[in-house]
């Protein structure tokens, strides 16, 4: 068992209540780690001590050129430390290391390069006057200290990328992972130490939407909140920071349709599909879960689809072989386990059934698949957030659009066709 401590002013704390949070490891379904239960005490503090690193800190005063050089040193620092962050969140949320480690190396990380190179770009203007007599100008300024809040299926990746805009514009801020995935982050704060920041540039508190989110959206202090998560948590987000007014930035997830036209490459759909959803056990926000299929190509393409991700190697995500790693969490695990029997129950064809995959330590489901899904059922217009695709037929490209946008979400999507014309007009017709 390890415990952490939250971590604020560049300390680490004990929380206020007393209280710690259990983290499971999903691959086995055993504790392996506690985080601070923190209450509104202890993100006061954390708010407090990020306010005052910008305005009596060196945070506020320093020049962008010196912020950017700051900005690639976390960036070096996480690249050096990549497999030991990779480790631990592969043991916090199940997430296979293939798909966390080289891209901390690479395109995550490089947000924090680029954002670097921004830093002493921020230039104003003058605006013309009617005044007679009257400067006029434009200039850029940072909120000042703002709240990150984040998911648990990519907390360091999302946090890299909220990080590196609110760095290169000057903020200080306090971070709130998700209470089912806190380890990764704490750990990153470790590793940042390296880096020496300014004490209370970024802070991290953990806990519950109730009793540790809401307290910093509500805080005064707070002076714009950034946001990553489920619907219900982004209603509650917008309900609170609407208190004070304070702006709001969201990603609420998605419902993407990935439509097969009757002129595509059925095999490398088919690969293209599969990977862009199994391989992160549909926990992405960009999954494409809603296959939108030719009718002439329906039932060749259920066919080759199932023969291969039924070969797929679910297991756990330390081992090499694993292709499908776990349910990120025990709560989500039976989640999407409830939405598949419904699915089931409401009598549409299950081509590929992935509880097969369930044992008896650990929380695994196998790529599922279901045909013939009416565009209106709960199925195809919720988020399962999971390995569970819905398949529908249509007969023409009109038919496919609207299908493909009666939905509430606007993320993602893919168009599959050998015709390039096709695809940039479906492209900017898919909302």
């Amino acid at each position: 068992m390890i415990s952490y401590q939250y971590y604020a002013n560049g300390n680490w704390h004990n929380p206020d209540s007393g209280h710690w949070i259990e983290s499971e490891n999903p691959a086995i379904g055993e504790v392996w780690a506690r985080i601070p239960d923190c209450n509104s005490e202890d993100v006061n503090r954390a708010v407090q001590l990020a306010k005052s690193c910008y305005y009596d800190g060196p945070w506020g005063k320093m020049n962008g050129a010196e912020r950017g050089r700051m900005m690639n040193r976390i960036g070096d620092v996480i690249v050096k430390n990549a497999e030991r962050l990779g480790s631990v969140e592969t043991r916090d949320n199940g997430k296979l290391p293939k798909n966390i480690t080289p891209s901390l190396k690479s395109w995550q990380t490089d947000s924090l390069y680029y954002y670097a190179g921004m830093c002493d770009k921020f230039e104003g203007s003058p605006i013309p006057a009617d005044v007679p007599d009257m400067m006029n100008y434009l200039r850029w300024e940072p909120f000042g200290t703002v709240g990150l809040i984040t998911a648990w299926n990519s907390p360091i990746g999302v946090l890299i990328w909220k990080l590196a805009p609110a760095l290169a514009a000057g903020n200080a801020m306090v971070v709130k992972p998700s209470e089912h995935a806190s380890v990764s982050t704490l750990e990153l704060m470790r590793v940042l130490e390296e880096a020496n920041l300014p004490a209370g540039l970024i802070n991290v508190v953990t806990g519950y939407g109730p009793t540790t989110g809401e307290p910093l959206v509500d805080h005064p202090d707070i002076r714009m909140v950034s946001f990553t998560g489920g619907i219900p948590g982004g209603r509650a987000v917008a309900s609170v920071a609407s208190r004070h007014v304070k702006p709001v930035v969201m990603e609420l997830g998605g419902k993407s349709p990935q439509i097969v036209l009757a002129d595509a490459d059925l095999e490398l759909a088919v690969k293209g599909i599969a990977s862009g959803i199994f391989p992160a056990t549909g926990q992405s926000c960009i999954s494409g879960s809603r296959l939108l299929v030719h009718r002439s190509l329906m039932q060749s393409f259920a066919y080759r689809l199932v023969e291969v991700v039924s070969k797929a190697m679910v297991g756990d995500p330390t081992d090499p072989e694993t292709q499908i790693g776990p349910i990120a969490n025990k709560p989500h695990y039976e989640s999407v386990l409830n939405k598949i029997s419904e699915a089931e129950k409401a009598g549409h064809r299950l081509h590929l059934d992935g509880r097969t995959a369930c044992r008896d330590k650990g929380y695994y489901i196998g790529p599922t698949i279901f045909a013939d899904v009416p565009n209106s059922d709960p199925l195809a217009q919720t988020e399962v957030f999971g390995p569970v695709v819905s398949m529908l037929p249509f007969d023409d490209e009109d038919e496919a659009l609207r299908i493909a946008n009666d939905t509430i979400y606007g993320l993602a999507a893919g168009i599959w066709t050998r015709d390039v014309n096709k695809a940039i007009h479906m492209a900017e017709r898919v909302e």
